[in-house]
């Protein structure tokens, strides 16, 4: 199991990326939780099968079509045994 904290940047608020990532996390089988920042990034916490996790990576470094996504950082983490995948 892997588990990622995933920090994008760019223009990601105001575009549905949230509700993006959720459907994309769901899809994959992810749990974790995405939220908006202060700063005007996203936040998403990622866990899961090694591969799911992977693709979920990627899906954040475009976001949903409307997004114009910059920079994303990636920082493993330890699994928090999450069961569902929410906006917080």
């Amino acid at each position: 199991m892997a588990s990622k904290h995933i920090v994008v940047q760019g223009r990601v608020q105001g575009v549905n990326f949230r509700s993006a990532a959720q459907d994309a996390a769901t899809d994959l089988g992810l749990a974790g939780w995405v939220r908006n920042r202060d700063d005007g990034s996203v936040v998403l916490v990622v866990e899961g099968d090694d591969a799911a996790v992977d693709r979920m990576v990627e899906w954040a470094r475009q976001g949903p079509s409307s997004a114009e996504v910059t920079d994303v950082d990636v920082t493993d983490t330890a699994p928090q045994g999450l069961e569902s995948f929410e906006q917080a």
